[in-house]
């Protein structure tokens, strides 16, 4: 751990957004750097495009570590599994170090009030930058510590929901592994929608190449996924709430996915921008 470089806050600050930050941090630790894709990050950032859910950190953290797993295993599917149990790893991290995982309790902002946002770029963004700071020494060892998983361990067979929505949006097979630790709500959690965090990240991946020179953030058809997405589940994105259950293992989420669970929800996110 001593090796770990200590410039968290300079690159938060250089970077901007604190998922585009812990991708980075993550992937550098691994050794491979994925500028566009870290990029499409900043979308997560303020708990799924400001919505206050999960903390970009974790979002970040959660695509380096999907990374790190189609490396790691030759198989997509085991590569599945080793997101989300790395992804598991990095939230009990986070949640013992913040005793939440939700940014609107870290940062006590409602970033859809102008006045609010205003506050928090004034007063408040020291809690992130002193937070990142923190946990990413953390954060790489919760990451190591779950990819270490056998590979000969992991089920023959792993779906993500997360994953199979963006495989309908055209993703290759690295991508697809990138989202898979989002799967039920974020390594199983329970917290707001994998799927859509997905939907919204490879939308602002695409938009991203083909506008280079703007924020993704400013992704319009991210905006979109999301309206759509509201409108669909009735502004609800808990995933116990859209799917009327909890996940405990792997294997569950699979047979849920496997037997056609959020079906008509992961079809929608995937063809809007379409």
């Amino acid at each position: 751990m001593e090796t770990i470089p200590n410039d968290t806050k300079k690159v938060f600050k250089e970077l901007g957004t604190c998922s585009r930050t812990f991708f980075y941090l993550l992937n550098r630790e691994f050794g491979h750097p994925t500028e566009e894709e870290e990029r499409a990050a900043d979308s997560l950032a303020g708990g799924i495009m400001q919505a206050g859910h999960q903390c970009g950190m974790l979002w970040g953290a959660a695509l380096a570590v999907g990374a790190e797993s189609f490396r790691r295993a030759h198989h997509c599917s085991r590569a599945t599994a080793l997101a989300i149990t790395a992804t598991q790893h990095l939230l009990a991290s986070f949640s013992e170090t913040t005793h939440t995982a939700n940014c609107r309790d870290i940062t006590g902002t409602d970033f859809s009030s102008r006045f609010q946002m205003m506050r928090y770029m004034i007063f408040r963004t020291g809690r992130c930058f002193s937070l990142a700071e923190k946990w990413a020494p953390k954060a790489i060892q919760a990451a190591e510590e779950g990819l270490a998983q056998e590979e000969a361990d992991l089920p023959q067979e792993t779906l993500s929901c997360a994953s199979e929505t963006v495989k309908k949006m055209g993703a290759s097979e690295e991508e697809t592994a990138m989202v898979a630790g989002f799967a039920g709500g974020l390594g199983l959690s329970g917290h707001g929608c994998g799927a859509l965090s997905a939907a919204i990240w490879m939308s602002s991946l695409a938009w991203g190449k083909e506008n280079p020179e703007k924020w993704s953030f400013k992704n319009p058809n991210a905006e979109k996924i999301l309206n759509a997405f509201n409108e669909a589940t009735g502004n609800e994105m808990r995933c116990p709430k859209i799917c009327g259950r909890r996940f405990e293992t792997v294997e569950e989420h699979t047979e849920f996915v496997k037997n056609g669970g959020c079906g008509q929800l992961i079809e929608a996110l995937a063809q809007i921008v379409k």
